[in-house]
């Protein structure tokens, strides 16, 4: 399979296959948002987009990075996530990083949202769908960050239906400054399990789909066949 890896800046329409990562921590969040039992995610592009949403559908909860906020429900922490009671509930997320790259690739035939936590599912899911080519955009500091290039390294090895030792990917993550800030309670509203969470590799057996519905991008989990990438391994 071909591959690249571009920072949201790169990102030029022309994307078929994406899978945009943001381990630290928006799509870890998101995932463990799922876990809980959130139904689906909009994804937002800013804290003025989110809550015209949320006045739009009472009932729904918004959730931002950085400090709590007025109008804001949740924050973008697996560590605090992982507490809350999210079954049947719709969350609007808004990040930094992540939530940009995936509505930058939102109109793509296949655009998948990735962490460590999904990463095998999410494999599955591409090598299910039979993409020849994808591009992972990665979110964190336009496209450098060290836990971002680690899972899209991590990914396309899996993809080329190698035996992986995940050790030195997750290495990689957890020394990167993103971790640094997240153990030295540089970043708003971190909990003390965040790093550690977010290097979970295949905590969750699903991967997560955005795409367009009603004019929203919505992201969704989805299960994929245990096999699919030894199938496709067996099949070459």
């Amino acid at each position: 399979m071909d591959s690249r890896v571009v920072g949201i800046h790169e990102v030029d329409g022309t994307e078929q296959v994406a899978v945009v990562i943001d381990v630290m921590r928006a799509f870890t969040t998101a995932a463990w948002a799922f876990h809980r039992g959130a139904d689906k995610i909009v994804l937002a592009a800013d804290e003025d987009e989110a809550l015209a949403i949320k006045a739009s559908h009472p009932g729904w909860l918004a959730l931002k990075d950085g400090a709590p906020a007025s109008g804001f429900d949740l924050v973008n922490s697996p560590g605090l996530i992982r507490e809350a009671e999210l079954t049947g509930r719709t969350v609007i997320q808004k990040t930094t990083a992540g939530t940009v790259g995936a509505l930058a690739v939102v109109q793509a035939r296949m655009a998948l949202c990735a962490s460590f936590v999904v990463a095998g599912a999410t494999a599955r899911a591409l090598a299910d769908a039979g993409a020849d080519s994808v591009t992972f955009v990665a979110t964190g500091e336009d496209g450098r960050a060290t836990e971002d290039l680690a899972c899209s390294g991590y990914l396309d090895r899996l993809l080329t239906g190698e035996r992986l030792d995940p050790g030195p990917s997750l290495h990689r993550a957890r020394t990167s400054s993103a971790a640094d800030d997240l153990r030295g309670e540089r970043r708003r509203a971190a909990h003390p399990a965040d790093v550690g969470l977010c290097l979970e590799v295949d905590r969750f057996d699903f991967a997560m789909k955005v795409g367009l519905e009603e004019g929203m991008a919505v992201l969704r989990p989805f299960q994929t066949r245990p096999d699919a990438v030894s199938a496709v391994h067996r099949a070459r």
